[in-house]
């Protein structure tokens, strides 16, 4: 074991990590709070950082409060569930400004005090839980331990989703104990049982239950349907997603549906969404409901006749838009997601919306032509931002307006730097805590000239 040594926590870092000094040197740590005063083992040594491991808390910080998971010690979901709410919250709000003012080099811009939620337990509409073979010849069912990819523990109840997604949990877990079904060994690539994952409509209380699994017919299936079924009446669809790569997602090659219509609905502002298996939903229904309420509050009937809603997923902004404006046009990588978009589009008797398939960059260099003239963007990008040639297309454009909904401060910031500097202008910023105890954090504002 390293020397032990005494470090004081004064930041919170970008990743959730806490953050002190030693001599001067930074030291991001595993554990602790600002404020505290911790005994910690150095982990790792880097030549502008160290890395280490709170061992002991010698002085208690006035904001920790006692974590309400009983896995919190060793689970990697909630890493902020000991930090009081509000807390939680002003670390957000000053890591969209940080970003702004360090990556984008924006000083004057005003960050609206982020909009918190509600429901800080119980907010997630889906989840994954991975199964993991034992040396024993045992399994486990649950989540990732903190910082390890390699180990899942067994879950007894989580605190993100549901009551019954925890009762669905026990129920599978128990079935395979039973039949000795075995489970998926991400080493030796042997076995069956994959993940486990868990859908729900927040505003409906419909439940989807997905078995991911190795290749083959899922045994005993009737039995399970009707256990699943008694024991969990919201659970309106059961599926079966086969995937036999050694890449560990749960997303399947092939997928039987089991029980049911293979898909859930869920409702946004009076608008409804059929969700599947692999489907692109926000995770959290109602914090969502805000932000598409501040992304759509940026736009104006009189003036913003046609928009284009740039990487639209499902359809769900664009879909809400349509409701103000003359037509959308989406654009959309996913195959199955512009089908499912189209199919949202069509429950919801919208017939000025359109969509169109391929990678943004490309759709805005190859098909401009094919374009109507539009007064506004919507861009919802991945984590990783607009990509830089995607950006270049819409500078190109040349749009009065571009709503930006961003999932990742940071790539935010650095393409707010760029549309800046082409002479738009951001108007307020707002954050939306879209995950408690959690360091994501959502944004939404607007560009114009």
């Amino acid at each position: 074991m390293s020397k032990l040594v005494e470090i004081d926590i004064h930041d919170l870092a970008y990743d959730g990590k806490a953050v002190g000094k030693i001599d001067g040197k930074v030291v991001f740590l595993n554990g602790g709070l600002p404020g505290e005063r911790v005994l910690a083992e150095i982990t790792r040594r880097k030549a502008r950082y160290d890395e280490a491991r709170v061992r002991e808390i010698l002085s208690r910080s006035d904001d920790r409060v006692p974590a309400v998971c009983t896995h919190f010690d060793h689970c990697g979901g909630c890493a902020w569930q000991d930090l009081a709410y509000e807390r939680q919250l002003q670390y957000k709000q000053k890591q969209v400004e940080d970003c702004l003012t360090r990556i984008a080099g924006l000083k004057e811009i005003t960050v609206a005090p982020i909009i918190g939620c509600e429901e800080t337990f119980f907010y997630r509409n889906k989840m994954e839980f991975s199964f993991m073979a034992g040396e024993d010849g045992g399994f486990t069912l649950g989540l990732h331990r903190r910082g390890r990819f390699d180990e899942i523990f067994d879950l007894q109840a989580c605190h993100l989703e549901s009551e019954q997604s925890n009762r669905i949990i026990a129920l599978v877990r128990e079935f395979v104990k039973e039949h000795s079904i075995p489970v998926y060994d991400v080493k030796r690539h042997t076995g069956f049982m994959r993940f486990l994952v868990i859908r729900e409509g927040k505003n409906t209380d419909q439940i989807m239950v997905n078995i991911v699994t190795n290749y083959g017919d899922l045994p005993h299936q009737s039995e399970l349907i009707d256990r699943l079924t008694d024991a969990v009446p919201e659970v309106v669809t059961i599926v079966h997603n086969q995937n036999g790569q050694k890449s560990n997602i749960a997303v399947g090659e092939t997928e039987t549906i089991l029980f049911g219509p293979g898909y859930i609905e869920e409702t946004i502002h009076g608008c409804r969404f059929r969700i599947r298996a692999n489907s692109f939903f926000q995770t959290n229904t109602h914090q969502a409901e805000k932000l598409y309420t501040l992304a759509l509050s940026h736009l104006d009937p009189e003036t913003d006749k046609t928009i284009l809603d740039l990487y639209c997923g499902g359809g769900a902004i664009g879909i809400l838009a349509a409701r103000k404006v003359q037509q959308v046009i989406g654009i959309e990588s996913v195959s199955d997601a512009v089908r499912a978009a189209q199919e949202n589009a069509a429950l919801n008797q919208c017939q000025n919306i359109s969509f169109i398939r391929g990678e943004v960059r490309q759709v805005l260099r190859e098909k401009r032509a094919l374009l109507p003239e539009c007064q506004a963007l919507i861009v919802d990008p991945p984590r990783s931002g607009l990509h830089p040639k995607a950006l270049r297309q819409i500078l190109e454009l040349g749009v009065p307006k571009i709503v930006y909904v961003s999932c990742n401060p940071a790539t935010f910031a650095r393409d707010a730097g760029l549309l800046t500097k082409a002479g738009y202008r951001m108007d307020t910023v707002q954050p939306v805590d879209m995950f408690p105890h959690t360091r994501h954090i959502e944004l939404v504002t607007c560009f114009r000239r």
